[in-house]
């Protein structure tokens, strides 16, 4: 074989991670819609809040400092000691449920049975209040977020398939990107365990289908959104630990709910599987587009080719490929 066919084949490898990637972002929408209905425009903005924070416990920073030191002329910034991976993830873990708490309290429980644009205005607010809030508890500067998993290119599988065709130097896969895989994989299929066979995976299934009649059998709708909440802050500590970790943890970070955003119109906004196979579509799609096409258009057709992929789903099966579709009746 050629080494162009194995060049291809590493593209397709390195997009299916991506992708999945991508899809992790994806997941905390699709909960969150899945339960309530609402768009929860802030999931991009609590994973750069989760890996913040993470950086920050793992660090021994002290909250606040800058406040702090610019109101009583103090120079704090770190506590002098620095906290083991696990149990900073476990922290920050507990400061994302915490949150969720706070959501249900201060802004859910008075939204109940609104409009749903009423409810994605809401989440608009709390993205940018958490943005700043995070700013002004972290700080701003570009953190550097290390939990031990290896990064680069694997050397062994390069060494591996070297040889495999004349010109041909190795499949360059990343070591962070297939973790990442590993990861989701086993993610996504605990959470479609937790919705199909568990009494509260059921319950939030109820409440997603009919808000009332869930009500009137029990089931309570403000501890569902604090479980559901909780799982979406989750899965963003995920998102962010990985995307902190190959990019740094900076502003740029809140921004990967927009490539999201093609992967939920593909997949559907209420599939968990369809978010994972949505952004393989997207990561493999926009790589080989870029690998094929892009040297003849001036490249830098990554930017725009999943939004342009999910123009066509919108109008051809705008339920997307897992989402259900809506019927009414006049």
């Amino acid at each position: 074989m050629s080494a162009d066919f194995f060049y291809t084949v590493e593209v397709i490898i390195n997009g299916l991670m991506t992708g999945v990637m991508y899809s992790l972002v994806a997941l905390g929408f699709v909960l969150i819609f899945k339960a309530s209905g609402v768009f929860n425009y802030a999931q991009g903005v609590m994973a750069l809040f989760a890996a913040m924070t993470l950086v920050g416990i793992q660090t021994g920073q002290v909250p606040f400092a800058h406040l702090i030191n610019t109101i009583f002329g103090t120079h704090l910034h770190k506590f002098g000691w620095e906290v083991p991976t696990l149990l900073a993830i476990l922290l920050a873990l507990g400061v994302m449920i915490l949150f969720a708490f706070i959501v249900e309290r201060y802004i859910l429980k008075h939204l109940v049975n609104q409009d749903p644009i009423i409810l994605f205005m809401a989440t608009i607010g709390l993205a940018y209040f958490m943005e700043g809030f995070g700013d002004l508890m972290w700080g701003s500067e570009i953190k550097n977020l290390d939990v031990g998993l290896p990064q680069g290119g694997n050397i062994w599988l390069e060494n591996a398939t070297s040889d495999w065709a004349d010109g041909f130097y190795g499949f360059y896969l990343d070591n962070l990107d297939m973790w990442a895989t590993a990861i989701a994989v086993v993610l996504v299929a605990s959470l479609i365990v937790f919705s199909n066979y568990t009494k509260t995976g059921r319950a939030l299934r109820a409440v997603a289908d009919d808000n009332q009649a869930a009500l009137s059998v029990g089931i309570s709708l403000r501890t569902i959104w604090v479980i559901v909440w909780s799982l979406a802050g989750f899965v963003a500590l995920v998102a962010g630990i990985m995307w902190g970790a190959k990019s740094g943890v900076q502003f740029s970070l809140s921004l990967i709910a927009l490539k999201a955003l093609p992967v939920l119109m593909l997949g559907g906004f209420t599939s968990i599987p369809g978010a994972i196979v949505g952004g393989m579509i997207i990561g493999v799609g926009e790589k080989l587009f870029e690998f094929a096409v892009g040297p003849y258009i001036g490249g830098a057709t990554e930017n725009w080719f999943a939004y342009v992929l999910a123009l066509l789903f919108l109008v051809f099966r705008p339920q997307g490929l897992f989402g259900e579709k809506i019927i009414e009746r006049v």
